[in-house]
């Protein structure tokens, strides 16, 4: 790899203006900057265009210059660009919040919190979503401390994926880890490699929303993933 390339971003697919669909900014206005590569293989994982090699020729290297210019075309207007993948920690994204934050933009990052940034200092918003047990994956406790410490003016939030009893108390052990932070839960999208059935979706939120009231867990935020209720499972949304 060349000096060149390294400086390079590397993007799966940009596209908006859209709306939030989870977490604690939930139906705000929104770019996506999806970045592509992951260093974590989760089992359920809906975005796997943006994580597995072999999209990866779909792949296209642009500069912190190039991913603005997009976004402004998009947007017309300065508004919320949410950094999401993959992991786009693994990404060298200290330039286009430079000049994002320049042009009048804000930046929320999405990631499991497995790699910390230096730049992570110039994010407005910073979205953990340590991976609960029926993803496959571990968490490296460390590196989320970490990822909290170097985003010292970000609002740090958690964000947990919920599939089964399992994956709740997972999720009880994180707001415990970090009692100060908010946290959202959100039910597992199990359906994403078939086709769509609101049905299963809604089922399953009915349950985590039913099992955090049923154990007066007054603190949680339980929301579902918007985007799935309006678009189903499709990409660019």
């Amino acid at each position: 790899m060349t000096v060149a390339s390294e400086s390079k971003i590397r993007i799966s697919e940009i596209f908006g203006p859209t709306i939030q669909g989870e977490g604690h900014l939930i139906g705000q206005p929104t770019v996506f900057v999806r970045t592509g590569g992951c260093d974590f293989r989760c089992e359920w994982c809906d975005t796997l265009y943006a994580v597995d090699s072999e999209f990866k020729s779909q792949w296209k290297l642009y500069s912190a210059e190039e991913i603005l210019q997009q976004v402004e075309i998009l947007s017309q207007a300065p508004l919320l660009i949410t950094l999401s993948g993959g992991n786009p920690a693994l990404q060298p994204l200290g330039s286009l919040l430079e000049q994002g934050h320049n042009a009048g933009y804000q930046f929320s990052i999405e990631t499991q919190g497995s790699v910390a940034k230096n730049w992570f200092s110039q994010l407005d918003h910073l979205v953990l979503s340590p991976k609960p047990p029926s993803s496959g994956m571990t968490n490296d406790w460390l590196q989320v401390n970490k990822c909290l410490e170097l985003a010292t003016t970000a609002e740090k939030v958690f964000k947990i994926v919920v599939k089964d009893e399992v994956d709740y108390q997972l999720a009880k052990e994180v707001h415990k880890l970090y009692p100060t932070y908010p946290i959202t839960l959100q039910a597992c999208n199990t359906h994403h490699k078939t086709s769509h059935n609101l049905d299963n979706i809604l089922q399953r939120q009915r349950w985590l929303t039913e099992r955090v009231c049923e154990d007066h867990w007054y603190q949680a935020r339980v929301l579902p993933q918007l985007h799935t209720l309006l678009w189903g499972n499709t990409s660019g949304r």
